[in-house]
């Protein structure tokens, strides 16, 4: 492993890419964490790219780059470009992280970390509700099962488009319930822990039938800020936790992965608030 002195001394490049990605926050985390580090040579940056356009991208990339954040709609995509995907990664079946371990593509996921340390639970759950069934939500069955919950409630709009969610399931060893999401409203107020992965205002819908909760609601949407959902769930008596603090804790496990050094997280948090505020 490379020294810490040569790595600050070294020209760095990693970049989130996606497509659209303009509106990503993670140039501002991850430049923050760059800053507070002393990491001087590192740079970070949005790449506008599509599916078709992933492959030849990364194999144009030199050996400056250090890692790669991707977002929708390239966390499949990149599977069979990689060299290596972690086991997380792989029974996920979603990859937001590429790591160069030379001309070795490692795939990871920090999804997972990202959702367990925004809720910041110091105990199991009994039960638990997820509402959508694309990448996050995969993501969330991994995060759910490692706070105790197997079971959980999966809402979808469709249950017979919700196959890759079902395989990614399979291969956990969880074993969700799925439901339509014109069921939520009446019955996720029971849940201890509630995951919204839908798009932003999706649920907007749910968030006029919300009425007496007990859990935590985790909203991963964070435009507008705060959502329709967490404001309903707020007023009904629940705790909410904002989605950028998933942003947060993915994007800190990321810093820790590509450079080797623990997140600056105090650092990462204020350029998030500082940008979401702007």
């Amino acid at each position: 492993m490379e020294s810490t002195e040569l790595r600050e001394a070294s020209s760095h490049r990693a970049a989130v890419l996606g497509h659209p990605v303009a509106h990503s926050l993670s140039p501002a985390l991850h430049r923050a964490a760059y800053a507070a580090l002393g990491l001087s040579g590192w740079r970070y940056d949005a790449v506008d790219v599509t599916e078709d356009e992933l492959a030849g991208f990364i194999a144009g990339l030199d050996d400056t780059w250090a890692g790669l954040s991707l977002t929708m709609p390239l966390k499949q995509t990149v599977i069979p470009l990689l060299d290596h995907v972690e086991p997380l990664a792989e029974v996920v079946g979603a990859v937001n992280t590429v790591l160069f371990q030379g001309r070795t593509l490692v795939g990871a996921n920090t999804d997972v970390h990202g959702i367990v340390a925004a809720l910041g639970l110091d105990h199991p759950i009994g039960s638990a509700a997820v509402l959508g069934a694309g990448a996050t939500a995969s993501s969330t069955l991994a995060a759910l099962a490692q706070l105790g919950c197997t079971s959980p409630v999966v809402y979808v709009r469709a249950v017979a488009r919700a196959g890759g969610l079902m395989r990614a399931a399979h291969r956990m060893g969880v074993t969700p319930v799925y439901r339509t999401l014109d069921e939520a409203p009446a019955e996720i107020g029971r849940a201890d822990v509630v995951v919204s992965t839908l798009p932003p205002h999706a649920a907007d819908p749910l968030a006029e039938r919300v009425e007496v909760v007990k859990g935590v609601l985790l909203d991963v949407a964070y435009d507008p800020r705060p959502t329709a959902l967490s404001v309903a769930w707020a007023a009904a008596g629940g705790v909410v936790v904002s989605g950028e603090q998933m942003l947060l804790h993915q994007a800190a496990e990321q810093v820790r992965l590509m450079t080797g050094h623990p997140a600056p997280l105090a650092a990462m948090s204020a350029a998030l608030e500082d940008k979401l505020t702007a």
